[in-house]
């Protein structure tokens, strides 16, 4: 591993961080009984992220460089908290610690970083994961497929009054699954609602406007609904706006996702 690699960089910044002169086996001692902390959890603080495992999860691969840090081979480095620190993509990390864990690949249905996850899983020199990445398999057998239903809450708030109140709100469901539509069509008949076809043989129904008690309580019932058809919550996200001087906007995002089988023409 020459200079210009960025994982020598990165361990050349650690080293002048560690005591010089410090051998493999003083380091051990240092740290206490290495066999006791093989499964003691231990902190990191990769990009800011902090996440915790053990020892003997992170050395699963023993030639990966998390397996050489952590055996002593490498110069280590922590942040003023006592964590150990690298200086790496820390919302990436989650899906390198999983696999380090499971040795199984899982990712979103939406995931699309796989460029930057190969880049990690090289600078981490995890081979089983980067040749999982190199050569992926399907994620389900081929005669099954995702199906996804995405809820979003619009509020709008007002800027000026105190607490923040809700102006005005409405949902908002977006699935290529009709008959999960026309099931929330004939069961929630008394809210006021319309349907619009969109991209990709979407179709969205929207609901509202309404108060903010009316949206929690919907809201409520529809993700009861939607998870009693067999869908699970695969993420969540929440984006903020300005639109006017006097209001904000709030929306807030659920993907849900089941496994469906495919059906021969």
């Amino acid at each position: 591993m020459g200079l210009s690699d960025p994982r020598a960089a990165v361990l050349t910044d650690l080293y002048f961080l560690c005591k010089p002169g410090l051998s493999t086996k003083s380091y051990q001692m240092d740290n206490g009984d290495w066999g006791h902390r093989m499964t003691h959890p231990v902190t990191l603080n990769v990009g800011g992220h902090l996440y915790t495992t053990s020892i003997s999860t992170l050395q699963r691969y023993p030639d990966s460089m998390l397996g050489a840090m952590f055996r002593g081979d490498l110069p280590t480095t922590r942040d003023a908290q006592g964590n150990y620190f690298i200086d790496r993509d820390g919302t990436l990390f989650r899906y390198i610690l999983n696999f380090l864990r499971t040795s199984e690949l899982t990712l979103p249905c939406d995931f699309m970083e796989m460029d930057l996850l190969r880049k990690e899983a090289d600078f981490y020199q995890i081979e089983p994961l980067i040749q999982c990445l190199n050569d992926p398999k399907p994620l389900y057998p081929l005669d099954k497929f995702e199906q996804v239903v995405e809820l979003s809450s619009t509020r709008k708030l007002s800027k000026y009054s105190n607490p923040v109140a809700v102006i005005i709100t409405q949902l908002t469901i977006t699935t290529k699954v009709h008959a999960l539509l026309e099931g929330i069509s004939n069961n929630f008949t008394k809210w006021n609602k319309h349907m619009m076809d969109t991209r990709d043989c979407q179709v969205s129904f929207t609901f509202g406007p309404c108060d903010y008690h009316q949206e929690v309580s919907l809201r409520v019932h529809l993700m009861d609904y939607i998870t009693k058809q067999g869908f699970t919550i695969r993420n969540t996200r929440v984006h903020h706006m300005s639109e006017r001087a006097n209001e904000n906007t709030v929306e807030h995002h659920w993907t849900f996702c089941r496994l469906a089988y495919k059906v021969e023409d």
